[in-house]
């Protein structure tokens, strides 16, 4: 009568914080990490997870990136300035302000939380091409967003 298959419960599954960039700490170029990274400081370039590792990037509420983002897990709490593709979940947490398009399998996000472009659903089959969607963002122009008046 009941199904013994549990349904997958939505969150993070790499919970491992490898490496810490502090808030004093400006990085220019790209940023690739394994295992998981918590950024405090700012990076001007792409910042993604190592292909086929399941990745966890935590940007605090002091972290901003002019970029596009791709990794397994991101948490956001700080700001994002370019496109963002999780192969598995994005948590946007009170004080995310994300302007770009965001592709995602599950999506959390809190109230205060902002988001400038497309919320996009994958498909959980489609992290397999997932080399393929990071080499489209990555390659994408870049954008620069001016102050407001």
């Amino acid at each position: 009568m009941f199904s013994s298959k549990k349904k997958p419960q939505p969150g993070i599954e790499q919970t491992k914080l490898a490496t810490l960039i502090a808030q004093d700490i400006t990085i220019t170029g790209d940023l690739e990490y394994a295992d998981g990274l918590r950024l405090d400081g700012r990076v001007h370039g792409n910042v993604s997870g190592k292909p086929g590792t399941k990745t966890l990037l935590v940007l605090s509420e002091r972290g901003a990136i002019e970029g596009n983002v791709h990794g397994y897990d991101i948490v956001v709490n700080g700001r994002i300035e370019g496109d963002v593709i999780a192969d598995h979940f994005v948590e946007l947490q009170a004080n995310a302000h994300v302007v770009g398009n965001i592709y995602y399998q599950q999506l959390q996000m809190d109230c205060g939380a902002s988001v400038d472009g497309k919320l996009t659903k994958r498909d959980p089959g489609s992290s397999s091409d997932s080399a393929d969607m990071q080499s489209l963002l990555l390659d994408s122009p870049q954008f620069e967003v001016l102050p407001r008046e």
